[in-house]
């Protein structure tokens, strides 16, 4: 009896020889079936199939961000420094203690941005700032929250004013990058400075500032105008001033400006154009728009008879030569 014919018994106990049959059974899967039952771990993906494609030249790295940090505590130096070189798009390219080794430094590394403390032994950073800001974009950043050292400041040409403990890490990055790019931030002191000088209409009063800051601008020439590329003096004239609280030094005759009829915001702007600062600088100032500014200027420029930026300078200062045929 061939194997694949199995005995069957009939109705009757005989045994009878049934065919075996002619469709093989189906073959039993390789892979096991899907579970029906629902499961909390979803299945792998399959992974992609690699590229035919050769991979493509890598894209060029992005150039950082440099920085120049001055400040005299060697603890916050070196705290900013981990801050901001943590920064895949910032570097600090260096750092000063004074406002001489600031000047030094910016020269030397020629950074995006530089970090200005106020109070710092020898120059201070008020004396230090019209020289740095003909380098380079200056954000103060500085435990000195004084309303006169705000306005000193930004009209001797900050792109802004950071006060310790009024700022996150993130918001000091991104102040970083602004005044790379030419926007103004401002911290709530600085701001309520600003905002108490709009609200009363009048430019504070130009008197000593505490603790002799900025005395070192009195035996270094004024800075140089916005549109010059380098700055026309050396830091090194200036002669650190410590422990004088009003600076000394031969009388000046004061110039008589009232001939000129400027109206209050004339005179504003003229003496922020003769501290040095762009159009843009003037702008984020006064909060008002450079259009605005640039309006200003030119009725100011017809009001002193003067055709270019130096030449209204001199005559607001006083500095002009005489011309008897000539109304000044």
């Amino acid at each position: 009896m061939p194997d694949d014919v199995s005995p069957v018994p009939d109705r009757y106990g005989a045994a009878a020889h049934r065919p075996a049959p002619q469709h093989p059974s189906p073959p039993i899967p390789l892979t096991p079936a899907p579970d029906p039952r629902p499961s909390a771990i979803p299945s792998p993906s399959p992974s992609p199939s690699p590229s035919p494609f050769f991979p493509g030249p890598a894209a060029p790295a992005a150039e950082r961000l440099r920085v120049v940090v001055a400040d005299d505590n060697p603890v916050v130096r070196a705290g900013l420094g981990v801050l901001l070189s943590g920064r895949a798009d910032i570097q600090v390219v260096a750092e000063a203690a004074d406002g001489r080794e600031a000047y030094e430094r910016t020269l030397e590394h020629r950074p995006d941005v530089v970090l200005l403390d106020v109070r710092m032994p020898g120059v201070d950073g008020i004396s230090a700032l019209p020289h740095l800001v003909g380098i380079a974009p200056v954000l103060m950043l500085t435990y000195s929250r004084e309303s006169e050292i705000v306005h000193e400041a930004l009209r001797l040409g900050a792109g802004g004013y950071l006060v310790h403990g009024e700022f996150t890490a993130n918001q000091l990055v991104q102040a970083v990058r602004d005044t790379k790019d030419g926007r103004a931030n401002f911290t709530v002191t600085a701001a309520d400075a600003l905002l108490a000088h709009m609200r009363h209409g009048t430019p504070p009063q130009r008197g000593p500032l505490p603790e002799g800051l900025g005395s070192a601008l009195a035996t270094a020439p004024a800075p140089p105008p916005a549109h010059t590329a380098e700055p026309s003096e050396s830091l090194s004239q200036l002669q650190p001033v410590v422990g004088q609280s009003s600076v000394s030094g031969g009388s000046v005759p004061t110039p008589n400006r009232q001939q000129y009829g400027l109206s209050s915001r004339e005179v504003e702007v003229m003496d922020l154009i003769a501290s040095g600062m762009s159009n843009q600088q003037i702008a984020a100032t006064c909060f008002i728009s450079e259009k605005t500014v640039k309006n200003h200027i030119n009725r100011i420029f017809t009001k002193l008879h003067s055709a270019t930026r130096s030449e209204a300078i001199a005559h607001w200062l006083g500095t002009a030569p005489r011309n008897p045929g000539r109304q000044p």
